[in-house]
């Protein structure tokens, strides 16, 4: 199964939370629930620097995330991504995706008092290694 997958995609569009798990020192995963955009090639995320979670990742970059709906039937769907995380630089690419976030989350500029990510915060590609889907038809 591919991320870049015409219903995983679909299904990623309508979801707003998803849950990354990290790894903590003792291996004991950590789970997370974060605010993502979705591509054919990866899952971004952005959280403040200082926090478990990114210190997991800046030790270990093994990621598992999670993401899922029950519809009214009880049928459940979903997608899982293992893969790494790979922190982003300032540059073009992250100030576009800082835009797709503003456009999906639109509380965002004003938790950040702006337009701009604040310095607190560091963004994360995860490239996907394996992914899985249920439910999706």
């Amino acid at each position: 199964m591919d991320l870049g997958d015409a219903k995983i995609q679909r299904f990623l569009a309508t979801k707003e939370v998803a849950v990354l798990a990290t790894v903590q020192t003792d291996g004991a995963p950590l789970a997370m629930p974060m605010w993502f955009l979705h591509a054919p090639a990866s899952l971004t995320m952005i959280s403040v620097a200082d926090t478990q979670k990114v210190r997991n990742l800046r030790r270990d970059p093994r990621v598992s995330v999670v993401a899922e709906a029950v519809a009214s039937g009880g049928e459940v769907r979903g997608v899982t991504v293992q893969g790494r995380a790979e922190f982003l630089q300032d540059g073009p690419e992250r100030r576009a995706l800082v835009e797709r976030f503003h456009e999906k989350y639109r509380g965002l500029e004003r938790l950040w008092a702006g337009k701009a990510m604040p310095a607190n915060r560091v963004m994360f590609k995860i490239v996907p290694s394996r992914v899985r889907s249920w439910g999706l038809g």
